[in-house]
């Protein structure tokens, strides 16, 4: 698959150039990295991506930061429909954009902006009008808020096997006990190692791991009665109330059209 991308030209073209393009389901990225940064929306579909340091899930209505020279896969899960921004790094770094990936919440502001940018041409100078409105673009992307979507991947290689494993049929059933002997560690060993290569507990990070998996099984259609037993939740309810602790909404509305007020 042909990896689009705005790193050629770098003089003639602007410091942000907005792309739409659909995806099938499956459809794979491999990994590959960009000049510039990558602020990629899904207008429709779940993308998933992995870098060395963690994986990320995007849910419809939702974008993901991917910042310039940061190797990275992208996973369509589902049909998709992407509107990617790519923003020069001078741009980004002053306004303080993160220095790793990010999932992000979209507004209707900048969903609309993003439709608008599209039919903007790349090449430089812009007319005055789409100056003001990539200008505007740009410093909105820079204000919406960030989402807890991420299980961060350690470089251990016995903990990074193990997660990846978790991460191919990710459970609450499975503990500590049962990641330390996939680690070839003591529980002990475990839990002071994972903390000290991820930042957090291997607890927390199962949390996570199993939202990222709830988010594309759910965004896939799946019910969350299904969901909530395949990832081990004693039920729909507990499921549902973990789910809004981290992410701000009940699942049954996470996937709805986002509110006018922004999300």
């Amino acid at each position: 698959m042909q990896i689009e991308s705005y790193d050629l030209d770098e003089n003639e073209t602007l410091d942000l150039v907005v792309t739409r393009r659909d995806y099938a389901d499956g459809e794979l990225f491999p990994r590959h990295s960009h000049l510039r940064g990558q602020f990629a929306y899904a207008a429709c579909g779940v993308i998933t991506v992995e870098t060395d340091l963690g994986n990320w899930a995007v849910p419809p209505l939702r974008a993901i930061w991917v910042p310039a020279g940061v190797a990275h896969a992208m996973h369509m899960r589902g049909p998709v429909t992407m509107l990617n921004t790519y923003i020069r790094p001078q741009a980004s770094q002053l306004l303080g954009f993160p220095v790793d990936c990010q999932v992000f919440g979209v507004s209707r502001l900048v969903r609309e902006l993003l439709e608008n940018a599209v039919n903007v041409p790349a090449c430089f100078p812009a007319k005055e009008r789409d100056s003001y409105l990539l200008g505007l673009l740009l410093h909105e992307i820079a204000s919406m808020p960030p989402l807890s979507l991420n299980a961060p991947m350690p470089a251990e290689p016995r903990l990074a096997r193990a997660c990846n494993a978790f991460l191919s049929a990710p459970s609450l059933e499975l503990g500590i006990d049962g990641m330390a002997e996939l680690s070839s560690m003591s529980r002990r060993t475990f839990t002071r190692q994972f903390r000290l290569h991820t930042g957090i507990s291997f607890i927390e990070w199962r949390q996570q791991a199993c939202l990222l998996a709830a988010v594309v099984k759910l965004g896939n259609g799946e019910s969350i009665t299904r969901v909530a037993m395949e990832l081990g939740f004693s039920s729909p309810s507990a499921f549902s109330t973990v789910f809004k602790s981290v992410l701000g909404e009940n699942p049954s509305r996470y996937f709805l059209q986002p509110s006018i007020s922004g999300m």
